[in-house]
């Protein structure tokens, strides 16, 4: 019994399971004198219902797994390589699989007798956009072992790669001749159009840069509150484990002393059935203890 294959076993169990099989198998290391094994247990965190779902798909669809992971390589490659072409290609596979698994996912969850709602499958595709975009995150879902939702890095989200969005084309042979011609003496005159767009487009990269900002900012507050809540989450497991683990040592005391009730309701009476005996013996013993003495007597006398 290792920690692997517990956490193997507990991740594909229903979060309303989760906590008091967790608590078996760490009662279990503790009997076996494992006590690191027995922590290392009780630190495992029940996935939340969009994790578990997650969890289902990966396990029961490997195929399926493999094609996502494939996808977002290419698509994240596509990206850095600015391929405009490829990523419109890719992302028409990506809106297509992404949907067809949460689907999967909904249906495989109700086959298991746990249906979800809409809330968790769209968690289950924020996570599927998450791993096309984040090698970590891919790595993470591809485990099985969810504990929540994943979220897209804050500056490639399944926005980037749409396919409206503007690839910055390749400098053009002429482009480029245009830009190392030095500048004439009438190129020191800006039309009034120029001058608007160059304000238009300032007025835009500012807007941008604070979007940006106030993004990074946000996602960082997310992720605070994320990791608040998954630390006040796993203080709720935590006491939640420890609750049961009194309640079975409560359960195996209440039928010790259930136990020990009787056998002293059996000595006692025992111990009331040799009294009486003892009490209806005493006259018998004492007249054969007469008897004796006179014949012993008598033995004497003639003896003599």
């Amino acid at each position: 019994m290792d920690l692997e294959s517990i956490a193997d076993e507990l991740y594909g169990l229903h979060p309303t399971q989760f906590v008091e099989a967790r608590a078996i198998r760490g009662a279990e290391a503790r009997r076996a004198g494992k006590a690191k094994l027995a922590a290392e247990i009780a630190a495992l965190r029940r996935p939340t219902l969009s994790a578990w779902a997650s969890n289902l798909l990966v396990r029961s669809e490997p195929v399926q797994v493999a094609r996502l992971l494939r996808l977002g390589e290419g698509l994240r490659q596509a990206h850095q390589d600015l391929a405009r072409e490829r990523l419109k290609r890719l992302s028409r596979q990506q809106h297509t699989l992404v949907g067809v698994l949460s689907r999967q996912a909904r249906t495989l969850a109700a086959e298991a007798g746990h249906p979800i709602g809409e809330a968790a499958q769209r968690k289950v595709e924020q996570t599927l956009h998450a791993v096309l975009t984040d090698p970590a995150a891919a790595q993470e879902w591809a485990s099985g072992r969810l504990v929540n939702a994943l979220v897209a890095p804050v500056g490639f989200t399944a926005a980037a790669v749409a396919t409206d969005v503007p690839v910055r084309p390749a400098l053009t042979a002429h482009s480029a001749r245009r830009r190392k011609t030095p500048p004439g003496p009438d190129l020191h005159v800006t039309s009034p159009k120029t001058a608007r767009e160059k304000r238009l487009e300032d007025d835009r990269r500012r807007k941008l840069a604070q979007a940006n900002r106030e993004a990074e900012a946000a996602e960082q507050h997310a992720r605070r509150r994320e990791e608040e809540h998954q630390k006040a989450q796993a203080d709720v497991e935590r006491a939640e484990a420890s609750l049961h683990e009194l309640e079975e040592r409560a359960t195996e005391l209440a039928r010790q002393l259930h136990a020990t009730a009787e056998l002293r309701r059996r000595v006692r009476t025992e111990l009331d059935n040799a009294r009486h005996r003892a009490t209806q013996t005493a006259p018998a013993a004492r007249h054969a203890r007469r008897a004796a003495q006179t014949a012993l007597a008598r033995l004497e006398r003639l003896e003599t």
